[in-house]
This record gives C-alpha cells, sequence and structure tokens, in this order.
C-alpha cells in the first residue's frame, strides 16, 4: 500500500507541475526541509512523462479538486506542449464535464453553461468563506502555482503527501482536528492524509 501511494504522490507532484507551468509568475513562499526526489523533468535534459502527467490530473480532478482550485489554469493548458498531452477534442470533453456562471444574457441574467476550453479550471467552493466553512476553518490552497511558488516544489509536494504519520512523536499534543505531518511546516496539518489504496482508477493500467 505504501508503494501506491507513493505512485500516486509523484503523479500529484508532477502533474501540478506541469498544469501549473502556464499560470503565471512564481510567488516567494517558504517550505519546510525535504529530500530531492529523482525527476523526469530535472536537468537540461529532462523531460514530462505524458501518461504521467494525465495521471497526476486524474488524481487531481478525482481527489484534490474536491477542495483545492487552480483558478489561473484554463483547461485548454492541459494541451499546451510540455503539459499533459491532451489534445484539443479531448479538452473541450473534459471541461464539458463542468458548469459554469456566464452572462448576463439579453434579459440582464446570468445563467450557467457547459465550461469551454478558454475557461478557468472550476473552483470547488463559491469564495474562501465557503471554502473555510467546510474545512474547519482552513483555507485551502490554491494549486495553480504551489509547484514553483514553494521551493523545492515537486519535491515540496511529494514530501508532504507522504509525511502523514498515524501518531505523533512522544510529547507531541495534536491541537483538534489537527494532523501530523512531519513535511508541514509546524507538523500539524488540517488535511487529513488524502492518498490510499485504489483511490483512483488509472484508465492505462498503472497500479492504484
Amino acid at each position: 500500500m505504501k508503494n501506491l501511494a507513493l505512485n500516486t504522490a509523484r503523479f500529484v507532484a508532477a502533474g501540478i507541475l506541469a498544469v501549473s507551468l502556464s499560470a503565471g509568475a512564481a510567488l516567494a513562499s517558504e517550505g519546510a526541509a525535504v529530500e530531492s526526489q529523482s525527476w523526469t523533468f530535472t536537468g537540461p535534459f529532462g523531460t514530462f512523462d505524458r501518461a504521467q502527467l494525465q495521471r497526476g490530473y486524474k488524481v487531481y480532478k478525482e481527489v484534490c479538486a474536491n477542495c483545492h482550485s487552480m483558478k489561473l489554469v484554463k483547461f485548454r493548458n492541459l494541451a499546451d506542449p510540455g503539459g499533459p498531452g491532451f489534445t484539443e477534442e479531448q479538452v473541450k470533453v473534459l471541461a464539458a464535464e463542468y458548469e459554469v456562471t456566464d452572462g448576463p444574457n439579453d434579459d440582464g441574467d446570468m445563467f450557467e453553461r457547459p465550461a469551454k476550453p478558454y475557461d478557468a479550471f472550476v473552483s470547488p467552493f463559491a469564495n474562501d468563506n465557503a471554502a473555510r466553512a467546510s474545512n474547519g476553518g482552513a483555507l485551502p490552497p490554491d494549486f495553480s502555482v504551489i509547484a514553483k511558488a514553494r521551493p523545492n516544489g515537486p519535491n515540496y509536494i511529494y514530501a508532504l503527501l507522504t509525511g502523514y504519520e498515524e501518531e505523533p512523536p512522544a510529547g507531541v499534543e495534536l491541537r483538534d482536528g489537527m494532523n501530523y505531518n512531519h513535511a508541514f511546516t509546524g507538523n500539524q496539518i488540517a488535511m487529513a492524509p488524502p492518498l490510499s489504496e485504489e483511490i483512483v482508477e488509472y484508465t492505462d493500467g498503472s497500479p492504484m
């Protein structure tokens, strides 16, 4: 089970980085010290594994997107060079799975329509207050530039996803609703462990 979670964490870290490359400038941020992992995309000749990135997007869509937005990413970015490598037709289908608010129409009313490739990823919550209310007061960070904004971005994401421990070390008392994670600054995080065995079914037959 542990190896499956590690594989999924790698898919997520690589997928978020690739999708966010078109999302804008990086932001300065501090993170916990993490170990460097071996990535196909590092170094002067590094490349992204398209199948891995598509699996990463699937994990984001089915798991991460329940709480985390990617407001700066457009559906069309999924077809950008160096990204997950979806075709334009595939992007249209992926976008149309979501509804967005548009308008006003000729009567001055807003209306719902299927998302188009030029639309941004649909956020799971209407606003930050709604997000906090659904997450015990914690605001889930937007994932648009997190892989670039954090020092050691992909390594940090990997470390965070695999850094949970069922029990905190002796002498450490967790606050209500918090989970122990040795990679997170302060070691107490509101997000519950998001990955588990068979949580996502990959269409290419990769281990879950």
